[in-house]
């Protein structure tokens, strides 16, 4: 017994020898990462944790836009391989949205139109919409504004539109699984300014495409600092409110005394609201008569900035896939907002898991798989 209690008292010893050395390192992050994920049952973030941590609301308007249903909404059930897809990927929303109405929509495990749920990176997407946002009102220059305007320990070659677009040379590891990568350390740090500021650019900026999280979190403190407000605030004052969503939002921050959201990921709304940003990128920021973002803003961030990465442009993925023209919204575990203008179709997918893609490709098999069962489903249209 002696001896039990010997090994017991040795153990706690070095938890806390080791919790006092990752502390000292900076790694202290862990212990809530370890409460959030492994603790609650999961391995790792997921669409559901938005209550284990601090969030600023995201205000909706007082006038709800809502969502009209096309003519033939939901006459055609959803493919036998599309059903299948969605229960193995633990899908919670999938809407097709066909000419500004919603033509199908369905909800799995539990989820319904009102159910928030993670973003994860297509937050990066909307952060490049207020980064262009914030140029037409006036509060930045232009995409070629050096980033050390406004933080000016930066390398002067550093541009907002090199954060946007992925070209930044920061020395940020983008590893999601390393418990000691830069990704892991944002998403559960108390802190996440005080990361930021100690990047730095190790490779010429602007030259070539390296996608990294720490871009979009910069690239939210340099909105935050030009408009003089939180994220949150300018996301619904620029687009929410405009865009009639159907409730609020929230959007994760690192903690309650940083105040600091995830730029890079993190919003946590419904299929119906998401997609109406597919609905405003599709038809190039008009929204019911209005332009809320310039034409040419959605055009250059639905090109490639770089020949040898036509797979992104600024903000967004690109493809080419069945011959379309395709820029889209993406998350990691699978959250997508598709669109497609020369068919006027966005494609609205949220939920748990995806199927990893082959290491050639830059798109995810289950992306190709989504759009391929909604033209299947089109094609069946009375």
């Amino acid at each position: 017994m002696k001896k039990l209690v010997r090994y017991l008292l040795i153990f706690i010893g070095f938890l806390l020898f080791a919790s006092l050395i990752l502390y000292v390192l900076g790694f202290g992050y862990i212990f809530k990462a370890v409460s959030t994920t492994y603790l609650t049952g999961h391995k790792t973030a997921f669409i559901d944790d938005y209550p284990y941590f601090e969030n600023h609301v995201i205000e909706n308007s007082d006038s709800i836009q809502e969502w009209p249903l096309h003519r033939e909404y939901n006459d055609v059930k959803a493919t036998p391989t599309l059903d299948s897809l969605n229960q193995e990927l633990e899908t919670a929303a999938f809407l097709i949205i066909k000419n500004d109405s919603i033509w199908f929509e369905k909800y799995y495990n539990g989820y319904d139109k009102d159910s928030k749920t993670n973003s994860f990176s297509m937050a990066k997407s909307i952060v490049t919409a207020l980064m262009f946002k914030a140029i037409q009102d006036g509060y930045l220059e232009n995409i070629n504004q050096p980033v050390a305007d406004f933080f000016p320990q930066f390398d002067q070659r550093l541009t907002i539109g090199d954060l946007s677009s992925m070209s930044s040379g920061l020395n940020w590891n983008e590893n999601y699984y390393n418990p000691f990568g830069s990704t892991a350390r944002a998403y559960f740090t108390n802190d996440i300014r005080e990361q930021i500021l100690e990047l730095e650019v190790i490779e010429a900026p602007g030259e070539e495409f390296n996608y990294l999280s720490g871009n979009t979190e910069l690239l939210g403190m340099v909105i935050e600092k030009a408009t003089g407000k939180s994220l949150s605030n300018y996301l619904s004052q620029s687009f929410w409110q405009p865009l009639g969503m159907n409730d609020d939002a929230l959007w994760q921050l690192d903690s309650e005394k940083s105040e600091m959201e995830k730029a890079y990921c993190c919003i946590s709304s419904n299929a119906r609201n998401f997609g109406k940003f597919g609905k405003l990128f599709k038809n190039y920021g008009e929204w019911k008569g209005k332009q809320l973002l310039d034409s040419s803003f959605i055009a250059l961030a639905s090109e490639p900035r770089f020949k040898d990465s036509p797979y992104y442009g600024y903000g967004f993925w690109l493809s080419d896939y069945k011959d379309k023209e395709i820029f889209y919204m993406r998350g990691v575990l699978g959250q997508y907002v598709i669109m497609i203008p020369e068919d006027d179709l966005v494609i609205v997918r949220l939920g748990r898991k995806l199927i990893r893609k082959s290491k050639e490709d830059k798109h995810y098999k289950d992306f190709y798989m989504y759009i391929d069962e909604a033209y299947n489903m089109l094609d069946h249209a009375s």
